[in-house]
C-alpha cells in the first residue's frame, strides 16, 4: 500500500533567477523534497519584485522564502535589494530572502552577509541538503493551509 505524500514544509517559495537551468533544478529539487506547496518562478528580479509588491494587501500570499540570485542581467540581486529596502515592512516581515550564487568571491559573501534583508548566502544548486537546513532552522515560519 502506498504511503500518502508528507505535507510540504512550507506554503510557498519564490526563485528568481535568469538561468532556465537553474530555475529548473531548484523547481526539481523543492517538489521532489517536498519543501513547497507553491513554487513561483521569476527570470527578471524586476517582475519578481512587481509581484511581490502586488501581494502587499494580500500577506498570506507572500512566499515564505525568496531565493534570489546575485548575477542577473537588468537587474542584480544586489539592485533587487535596494528596491526590497524600500517597500513595506508587511512584505518584509513576511518573506525570508536566501542569496543563491555559483560565486565563490569572498566580497559577494561579505555583501549578502552585510545586508539585513538576506538570511542566508546558498551556493548553487539548490539540494536536500540545503533544503534541510532550511527546514531546521525556519520550522516556525511554517503556515498551515
Amino acid at each position: 500500500m502506498d504511503q500518502p505524500a508528507a505535507k510540504p514544509s512550507f506554503k510557498k517559495i519564490l526563485v528568481i533567477d535568469d538561468n532556465p537551468t537553474d530555475r529548473y533544478i531548484a523547481k526539481r529539487m523543492a517538489e521532489k523534497h517536498n519543501f513547497a506547496e507553491e513554487i513561483i518562478l521569476y527570470e527578471s528580479a524586476r517582475k519578481a519584485l512587481e509581484y511581490i509588491q502586488s501581494l502587499e494587501e494580500e500577506p498570506h500570499l507572500l512566499p515564505q522564502f525568496i531565493f534570489l540570485d546575485i548575477n542577473m542581467p537588468d537587474m542584480n540581486g544586489y539592485e533587487f535589494l535596494d528596491e526590497y529596502s524600500k517597500i513595506s515592512e508587511t512584505i518584509k516581515t513576511n518573506c525570508i530572502i536566501m542569496m543563491i550564487t555559483t560565486s565563490i568571491h569572498p566580497e559577494d559573501l561579505k555583501r549578502a552577509e552585510n545586508n539585513p534583508s538576506v538570511i542566508r548566502f546558498l551556493n548553487k544548486p539548490l539540494n536536500k541538503e540545503k533544503f534541510g537546513i532550511i527546514e531546521q532552522n525556519f520550522s516556525s515560519k511554517k503556515k498551515s493551509s
